[in-house]
């Protein structure tokens, strides 16, 4: 699974909407609508915030790092 389609289970599993994901891992609306869009990807403070957040919602965080280290732009 692509690192786009990851964000988005994660997101869509805890139901949130990407404002409110977005105001959880202290960033903008765009940010995640970027990530979620496959047009950007995570820096390592945000990926810092996504664990923190999948730690504090039972979700499991490995797909989602190694969705992140494989990720791709030329993939889109």
């Amino acid at each position: 699974m692509s690192f786009s389609d990851e964000i988005k289970r994660i997101r869509e599993r805890s139901f949130y909407t990407q404002e409110a994901f977005a105001k959880e891992l202290h960033v903008a609306f765009s940010t995640v609508n970027r990530w979620e869009g496959g047009k950007a990807r995570p820096n390592l403070t945000a990926m810092k915030s996504i664990k923190e957040f999948c730690e504090a919602h039972s979700i499991d965080y490995s797909h989602v790092e190694e969705a992140w280290l494989d990720y791709n732009r030329e993939d889109k």
